[in-house]
């Protein structure tokens, strides 16, 4: 009887289904601001064999540009049992990492996580936290020549930076070192919130601006329409740290591909489900850079785009 019994036991646990891992995708923004860079890491996960509802569950949490929302998404995943969090921007892995030091956290980007504190260094993160870093300073030269291109009386740039957003800093530095080196005057005004965005293009015109180049931060990701339209009102050649605002009706943009980074997100979140601990997983560097362009922003502005620029362009909108 024993044995028949202990024969039963070993059947019914050959037979229970092994647990499906749960991954938690979290956002600062409306889902429709970040439907590209969500599917290109579903895409990441499915080019590594993972199937949604099969054989793993991806939970999408959207703080619709609320991120003071953010710690209690993070807390209904920690809830759910949530086995990795995939952070789609620096707000969120801040706020991730005030919550939980201990369920992993992959961040999608972050222009400054060493300086910030959130991980101890690139090549061992230590603690929970690891993904893909960018190094936004190291293409300031080629931003400040790229709008040299295109405005060849070139003079005087505004800078929208935001002061409070990490790595904000030392791009601002990198950039004042190459505006110098073209010869290049700088105003740099300081946009934190949405009631600053009209403000500051009215300063760039009193300032006699020749041209725009906006820093990265969720602000003008979340508002890219709104700056989009007000550079071309106007009148203002901008170049972004976002294909996001191109796409919106912005000029152009030069930097990371920020689709490649998210799917590439997907490859942490894999090494992590098969063991790895993040603290052991070197935070990785971009390999893919665009130049992207709109030329209808451009006819607007009644701006001409060199040949030899748009031949160098990874993509054109019209």
């Amino acid at each position: 009887m024993l044995l028949a019994l202990a024969g039963h036991a070993a059947v019914a646990n050959a037979q229970q289904p092994a647990r499906i891992p749960r991954v938690g995708f979290v956002a600062a923004a409306h889902p429709a601001a970040v439907a590209a860079r969500t599917e290109a890491f579903r895409q990441g996960l499915r080019e590594l064999g993972y199937v949604e509802g099969r054989n793993i569950v991806v939970d999408y949490r959207y703080a619709g540009e609320q991120v003071d929302r953010v710690p209690a998404l993070i807390d209904d995943l920690i809830r759910l049992n949530t086995d990795v969090i995939v952070s789609a921007g620096p707000s969120v892995t801040r706020s991730a990492r005030k919550v939980t030091l201990s369920v992993p956290i992959v961040m999608a980007f972050d222009a400054d996580p060493v300086g910030s504190g959130v991980i101890a260094s690139l090549a061992r993160p230590g603690g929970n936290v690891t993904g893909m870093s960018i190094v936004a300073s190291d293409l300031s030269g080629k931003t400040l020549e790229l709008l040299k291109s295109v405005v060849p009386k070139l003079a005087r740039v505004v800078v929208f930076e935001n002061s409070i957003e990490p790595g904000n800093a030392q791009t601002l530095r990198a950039t004042r070192e190459a505006a110098e080196a073209l010869d290049v005057r700088l105003q740099v005004v300081d946009v934190r919130y949405p009631a600053d965005i009209e403000p500051a293009f009215l300063a760039a015109t009193r300032g006699g601006a020749d041209a725009l180049v906006v820093l990265s931060s969720p602000l003008i990701l979340f508002h890219r329409a709104q700056i989009a339209g007000l550079a071309a009102t106007h009148r203002l050649p901008a170049i972004y740290p976002y294909a996001d605002v191109v796409d919106a009706g912005g000029l152009m943009t030069y930097g990371v591909s920020f689709n490649d980074l998210f799917r590439r997100t997907a490859g942490f979140v894999d090494r992590i489900l098969k063991g790895a601990r993040p603290a052991d997983l070197p935070v990785e560097q971009p390999t893919k850079f665009e130049l992207v362009i709109n030329r209808g922003a451009a006819k607007r502005i009644g701006l001409a785009i060199p040949t030899d620029v748009l031949v160098r362009a990874d993509r054109i909108v019209d």
